[in-house]
């Protein structure tokens, strides 16, 4: 039998035993070596296999762990499902429906699939970070005795700055400014760049706690409709550009919250190009850029700004120390107000806190801990698409997300997940409602599932009724 005969016959086989069942979703397929080994054949005959079987979708390879089987749930269809619409404000049902989804959240013996903070101890390094700040403390023991003062820690700017290069971004850490979390970040970054009436182009879905901050603001929105698997529709923006229509943007180019998608190099230069040309700012979110499952770290739009256009800011509540509330933000050529707004609100971020992450960045730990957080939220985002596969609605497509681990769910038009939303509430399963991530309520057949959390019997239990939940309550007349 030759080689071609063979790398087929065992892709043939494994596909056989993958569309049986006997390889689940999410399961690890045996190693090249291991089954080059028990199969008696050569590595570059198995590797020529596992290649025939991620060209037909069946598995894919994630950076140092192997291959999987992927869910078989179809995505969300490519294409944006409505046009910019007129600059508005957040309908008064949508920030009712947000509070009463943070509430949820916060209300002890819930089931949350709704917060996108990771909980528990593993998804943080929690002990070394203690000890870390033990040994600054001992070193420098005058810190808690004294006032934090701009521009803040060298050693955590110096080290923001350097991982910065790892998504294309040449930062100087003079012009990194610290901040309270990234919504402290985000909240300096629109009172810099915006006024009140003013108007923000804005992903659609997008973060929903944007909303409320516009309100807060006096600030109008844009939705510019948004692809589940591509990002911002860039023709779309390029319109409101040319019509004058935007006074600012947010964007989420990688690791989108909800969606869960990047755009590609080309799409991000494209968009550094037109808020450069029509000199209108981009603020760049790159809250879970560093969780992207790729082997290497796709780029920044940052990484093609010209002319200081693009703001970009992120924090490491997400990865690190939820608690600390530690962020940071970039301002392009609009830092120098943007250090003023930061020292007349907050002044500065606490030392102790900024040096034990510096000193944590500076030690190498954050890329080992990086690497395993991402391995994990991958197998986490199988074992809850192949849930959802399993018990939602037949019809019900998800995002397959490049990193991160929010997963943005899709049940057929005719179904409600507002109604889903306080069915769940009534048995103690928080989830969040498209509606949430839209001004104008859109996405009423949709919701966001978060799996940063441990997978344990209680949450796929809650998952499995939620699926039977959107099957009874949640279909609208």
């Amino acid at each position: 039998m030759n080689t071609a005969t063979l790398y087929q016959q065992l892709a043939d086989d494994l596909s056989s035993a993958i569309n049986l069942g006997t390889l689940p979703p999410g399961s690890r397929l045996p190693s090249v070596r291991k089954t080059a080994s028990s199969r008696q054949l050569s590595l570059n005959t198995v590797v020529a296999a596992y290649r025939v079987l991620e060209d037909r979708g069946l598995i894919e390879a994630r950076p140092q762990s192997g291959y999987y089987v992927r869910s078989r749930l179809p995505s969300p269809a490519r294409g944006a499902s409505h046009r910019p619409g007129p600059a508005r404000g957040t309908d008064g049902a949508v920030l009712d429906l947000i509070g009463a989804a943070l509430k949820a959240q916060q209300t002890p013996g819930y089931i949350d699939m709704a917060l996108a903070c990771p909980r528990g101890g593993d998804f943080y390094p929690s002990a070394k970070l203690a000890r870390l700040m033990g040994q600054v403390l001992r070193k420098q023991p005058g810190l808690v005795g004294n006032y934090a003062l701009p521009p803040g820690s060298e050693r955590l700017r110096t080290q923001i700055a350097r991982r910065g290069l790892e998504l294309g971004m040449a930062l100087q850490a003079d012009n990194i400014i610290l901040t309270h979390g990234a919504m402290e970040a985000l909240q300096l970054a629109l009172r810099a760049i915006t006024r009140p009436g003013d108007t923000v182009g804005i992903e659609s879905p997008t973060y929903f706690n944007l909303l409320p901050l516009f309100n807060s603001l006096g600030l109008k929105a844009v939705e510019i409709p948004t692809d589940p698997q591509h990002g911002l529709a860039l023709d779309a923006l390029e319109l409101l550009l040319q019509e004058q229509r935007l006074n600012a943007i947010i964007a989420m180019p990688n690791v989108h919250n909800p969606l869960g998608c990047s755009m590609s190099t080309d799409n991000k230069k494209r968009l550094a190009a037109l808020v450069n040309r029509h000199r209108v700012p981009l603020i760049e979110d790159a809250l879970y850029a560093e969780l992207q499952f790729g082997d290497a770290l796709q780029p920044a739009v940052k990484a093609f700004d010209q002319d200081g256009w693009v703001l970009v800011c992120a924090s490491y509540t997400k990865t690190l120390a939820p608690d600390f509330r530690v962020g940071w933000l970039e301002g392009g050529r609009f830092g120098e107000e943007i250090k003023k707004l930061k020292f007349a609100s907050s002044i500065a971020e606490p030392l102790v806190l900024c040096e034990t992450l510096g000193a944590f960045l500076e030690s190498g730990g954050y890329d080992h801990h990086l690497r395993a957080l991402k391995r994990r939220y991958a197998l986490h985002v199988d074992k809850v698409r192949a849930l959802i596969a399993e018990h939602f609605p037949p019809g019900t497509h998800a995002t397959n997300p490049s990193g991160g681990f929010l997963i943005w769910v899709e049940l057929p038009e005719d179904y409600d997940t507002v109604a889903l939303f306080h069915a769940a509430i009534a048995e103690r399963i928080s989830i969040s409602p498209g509606p949430l991530y839209s001004p104008g309520g859109r996405y009423r057949n949709a919701l966001r599932l978060s799996c940063c959390q441990p997978l344990d019997e209680r949450y796929v239990g809650a998952l499995q009724r939620l699926g039977e939940l959107a099957r009874t309550v949640a279909t609208r007349p």
